[in-house]
């Protein structure tokens, strides 16, 4: 076998498209298939939308809103007017 190069499938032609034995062989699990990703789909959408539903009927009217910090003197991180170094005004 020549390097780089993978062996023949018998499920894929020389072009990398299915044959028919690849469809004969999907055909008993089609169905199946189908109806499990329809049932997870169908769970996944009912849990998101419960979630967004239960979470928009909350309001927060309980949760005190505290008020505005007051600034009184200096800040963190200022540094006092008279160490600026004297500029021509």
């Amino acid at each position: 076998m020549p390097l780089g190069r993978m062996p023949q499938s018998s499920y894929y032609d020389k072009q990398n498209r299915p044959t028919a034995a690849l469809y004969r062989a999907r055909q008993p699990y089609l169905v199946k298939n189908t109806l499990t990703g329809l049932l997870l789909l169908g769970f996944v959408g009912g849990v998101y939308t419960y979630t967004l539903k239960a979470i928009g009927q909350d309001d927060f009217s309980d949760v005190p809103i505290p008020d505005a910090p007051v600034q009184t003197g200096a800040t963190v991180g200022s540094t006092p007017s008279n160490a600026i170094p004297n500029q021509k005004q």
